[in-house]
């Protein structure tokens, strides 16, 4: 994906936290909520071509820096579609996740990137997920794939659902503190299954945020 100029999206202003629960109920209701920050948790590098290993700091799509440590690895194992705004949206999806987890590595919501990548409850999902992680003094580290991604426009052309599963089995939670791994046995709790709802950003070249954020938690389809 080229690079793209990003407009003033750093005045973008960040909502109010909303508490973090376990996982997404998959009642198909816009979620903040994730795994617990103790069990295992997710964060790494999207598919672009070429795909940089996990961590490398030459991702800047948008000028926004995605860097992320070597220890957090995002895996998304999906082809782009052929459709051009669905692909973009596609690889702006994958860049919300990624600045969710760069949040969570500089220990702040209000990073750059996450007002680059999101708006409206895709803000208020990104800073449930990495204030909740930074109030329990946790990091993320190990893999984190995601896989079997569809995509939707609406019929304005306005947005576009980037769906997709996630295997959270090979990527736990790490106290900051101490380093250590919280590991937990490998369940149908590491599947989840995210709907993400892309809007073009008016001003911006190609440019797609996460307005919307759905998560379905135990999702055997996945599995």
């Amino acid at each position: 994906m080229k690079p793209r100029t990003l407009p003033a999206l750093v005045a973008l202003s960040t909502a109010a936290a909303l508490l973090l629960t376990a996982c997404g109920s998959g009642d198909g209701k816009s979620s903040d909520n994730e795994k617990t920050p103790g069990a295992q948790q997710g964060a790494g590098t999207p598919k672009v071509s070429p795909q940089p290993s996990a961590g490398q700091a030459e991702d800047k799509a948008d000028g926004v820096d995605l860097t992320l440590p070597k220890d957090m690895n995002l895996v998304f194992d999906w082809k782009n579609p052929k459709d051009a705004d669905e692909a973009a949206a596609m690889d702006d999806a994958a860049n919300f996740l990624r600045a969710i987890y760069r949040g969570v590595h500089k220990r702040t919501s209000k990073d750059a990137a996450v007002t680059a990548y999101a708006t409206g409850n895709g803000v208020r999902y990104a800073k449930t997920q990495i204030d909740a992680r930074v109030e329990g003094g946790w990091t993320a580290t190990g893999t984190r794939r995601h896989y079997q991604a569809t995509t939707r426009s609406a019929p304005n052309g306005k947005s576009v659902e980037v769906a997709f599963c996630v295997d959270s089995s090979r990527f736990f939670g790490k106290e900051v503190k101490t380093g250590k791994v919280l590991k937990t046995e490998p369940s149908i709790s590491d599947f989840d299954h995210f709907r993400i709802v892309m809007v073009k950003f008016p001003t911006g070249e190609n440019l797609w945020q996460a307005s919307k954020v759905f998560v379905e938690g135990k999702a055997t389809k996945c599995r």
